[in-house]
């Protein structure tokens, strides 16, 4: 049987351990987990741990951690996903499937024909959202490690500061992904619902990216990184 997987926020190792508030009420709470349980922890550093709980209280949740070991192998191609922020479900989606699909970094960009505007304190909840959905995606397909979930920044940044060995921005007429060679680094850009405009697939051309398309129809926001990164980690990664 499948064990409850958590993701800690903190260094494991084996012994006892007090877990955070969070994870006590969930699993305490909503789980209704109870003493001598069995359960899995990782800490995102790539290693997993194993134990059982030793007190389920109302607020307080103790584990004893007795074995651990290598999580499961990361991808060989580290991708970084430079995504077209879009509304609530769509950018949720996306995040939660492209953490399913290997992807190590999420950069939400903000373009022209961006329908959402973040700031601040607002920005601040949604990169906080958008990470415990990563977490919660890594907790379910069973990644060790967590891509890290940047703050949006307008396209022009993330453009400047953006290396790897293959740049590429999706665009309907391009060359196929396969016509390039293989990359141990991969960074993916992919506009928001309306598309990116003219001058941004030219200004990050300008930058090193090479145009690249997924075939003859045009694929929604939410759809084009599971299809890319599913294209590329079949051609260059662990697929």
């Amino acid at each position: 049987m499948r064990l409850s997987r958590f993701f800690i926020d903190a260094p494991l190792s084996l012994g006892e351990h007090e877990l955070p508030e969070a994870q006590a009420h969930y699993i305490g709470r909503v789980l209704r987990m109870a003493e001598g349980d069995a359960l899995q922890l990782f800490d995102g550093s790539g290693f997993e741990f194993r134990g059982k709980l030793l007190e389920v209280g109302k607020k307080r949740v103790r584990v004893q951690l007795d074995e651990s070991f290598a999580g499961q192998i990361e991808s060989p191609l580290r991708i970084h996903l430079g995504q077209g922020l879009s509304r609530g479900e769509r950018m949720d989606w996306a995040i939660q499937k492209a953490t399913e699909l290997g992807v190590s970094e999420i950069t939400p960009i903000v373009s022209e024909r961006c329908e959402v505007r973040l700031k601040d304190e607002r920005a601040e909840k949604r990169q906080a959202h958008w990470q415990q959905i990563a977490i919660s995606a890594c907790e379910q397909c069973g990644r060790s490690v967590v891509p890290v979930i940047h703050p949006p920044v307008p396209l022009a940044e993330w453009l400047k500061q953006t290396s790897a060995d293959l740049k590429l921005v999706l665009h309907p007429v391009a060359e196929p992904l396969v016509s390039h060679e293989k990359p141990a680094t991969l960074a993916f850009l992919i506009g928001p619902e309306g598309g990116l405009n003219d001058a941004e697939v030219d200004q990050a051309q300008d930058a090193g990216f090479h145009a690249a398309r997924l075939g003859p129809r045009v694929l929604r926001t939410e759809t084009a990184p599971v299809v890319a990164l599913s294209v590329a980690q079949q051609l260059w990664g662990d697929f």
